[in-house]
């Protein structure tokens, strides 16, 4: 995260729509990005649960001894000492799991990497039961270490202090889970090197993102006023992954300001490039904003609405390349692309308005506009696409469809690559019939 900003001389000002702000930080996010958070809740949790399991078992002993109960208690501490090389094998035998799960992670990671983007990587990153399977193993083998640790030496009854049937019951029960899981991972993992559920997942995450925008447009009866000062990024270089939307808000209503945010989410920043321009009075503190803005090193669907465009767009392009000659998976991207620009078609776009408890605004936020999300969504696959006339085919239904869904005054992008598709068509394929084939429009390019 980011933390420096400073205060520079006023530019112009900007307009903007409506938009409420997050309550929840971006950290949610951030924690999802990272493999160590989950893992260290498991450990500290699987502690708790053996120091309560302990105690259970401590009383236990004690109210046995208390009831003079002698002979159960010998019992008792026999079938505990039996249990001993069981969860001894236990503890070896989950560190021989653990490193299977990261070696399928890595042979996964590198796989999908190679075959469709590296930017396709964080969803294994993101991967709830990969992280689910680390979790419950580690924590399994730290819960198996710390049982073998309440095994008492001595074996007359009256002076045992405990025996560890409930933490040995728990261990087996943890195994269990974990074999479960195991089982659940694999399937999930062989399912992430599948190029269908990638884009599907993709898709999926690009969505999260859209449903959050405004799907009608308030009237812009707000005025910004006239710009002051200026806060410059002073931090670490680094792309703009999100804006503590929450955060900047609640320190705009505090100055009675409107701050307007000036890059894009996904921008690359260097230290002294400008993120907000203050109207309406002068900028807030510095602690004000601090941690504002998050700079890290790679992209973030969080609040970014063209990443999933562009992983899909990256996906198509590999595909299309000379040295993977896959144009079938260049049409599972379309398929998304076109489902993606389907469902913002209607959005107002271009511009989000945050606004406080009370309604006033504080944050604008620029995000890309219809034409950006075009281009983003189609250009390059149309600069590769006109010698694969199953692509052009696809390409030129998702256009028509889009055409259908969007409204008037957005038509021209999509009539721009269409005439711009057609125009390639003709000048790379110099057989008439050829041409007519790849400009036949059709759902599933040539089935």
């Amino acid at each position: 995260m980011s933390d420096g900003l400073i205060t520079v001389s006023p530019g112009s000002a900007g307009e903007g729509r409506v938009r409420r702000p997050r309550v929840l930080s971006p950290l949610r996010e951030h924690l999802r990005d990272t493999m160590w958070f989950a893992p260290t809740i498991g450990l500290i949790g699987s502690l708790l649960l053996w120091w309560a399991a302990s105690e259970v078992d401590a009383e236990l002993v004690r109210l046995l001894q208390d009831d003079e109960e002698y002979d159960t208690l010998r019992d008792l501490n026999q079938l505990a000492e039996d249990t001993k090389v069981v969860i001894s094998t236990i503890g070896s035998a989950m560190m021989t799991f653990i490193g299977v799960v990261f070696s399928i992670s890595l042979v996964a990671v590198q796989m999908a990497s190679g075959q469709f983007s590296p930017r396709v990587v964080r969803l294994y990153v993101r991967s709830r039961i990969t992280k689910i399977t680390l979790t419950v193993f580690l924590a399994t083998f730290l819960f198996s270490l710390m049982t073998l640790t309440s095994f008492d030496s001595e074996q007359d009854p009256r002076l045992v202090t405990n025996v560890p049937l409930v933490e040995g019951l728990i261990a087996l029960l943890m195994v269990l889970l974990s074999l479960l899981l195991f089982i659940a991972y694999v399937n999930g993992t062989l399912r992430m090197m599948r190029i269908g559920f990638v884009i599907d997942r993709i898709a999926r995450e690009a969505f999260r993102v859209a449903v959050k925008h405004p799907t009608e447009e308030e009237l812009a009866d707000d005025r910004l006023g006239s710009e002051t000062t200026r806060i410059t990024h002073d931090g670490r270089a680094g792309l703009l992954r999100d804006v503590n939307i929450a955060r900047v808000v609640r320190a705009a209503r505090r100055q009675g300001v409107v701050l307007r945010l000036l890059p894009r989410i996904g921008d690359f920043m260097v230290p002294g490039t400008p993120v907000f321009a203050v109207h309406g009075g002068p900028a807030p503190g510095r602690h004000a904003l601090r941690y504002a803005v998050s700079v890290g090193v790679e992209r973030t669907f969080h609040q970014d609405l063209g990443f999933g465009l562009r992983q899909l767009s990256d996906i198509a392009l590999r595909a299309l390349s000379p040295a993977v000659n896959d144009p079938t998976t260049a049409v599972q991207a379309l398929d998304r692309i076109v489902q993606f620009l389907a469902s913002v078609a209607r959005y107002p776009l271009g511009t989000l308005r945050h606004r406080d408890r009370r309604g006033a605004v504080r944050l604008v936020q620029p995000v890309p506009d219809w034409p950006d999300l075009v281009d983003l969504g189609l250009a390059e696959i149309r600069g590769c696409a006109a010698g694969h006339p199953q692509v052009t085919r696809r390409m030129l239904a998702g256009i028509d469809d889009l055409l259908l869904l969007a409204p008037e005054g957005r038509r021209a992008p999509l009539l721009r690559h269409r005439a711009l598709l057609e125009q390639a068509v003709e000048r790379l394929v110099p057989e008439a019939a050829d041409r007519d084939f790849a400009l036949l429009p059709d759902r599933q390019g040539i089935g």
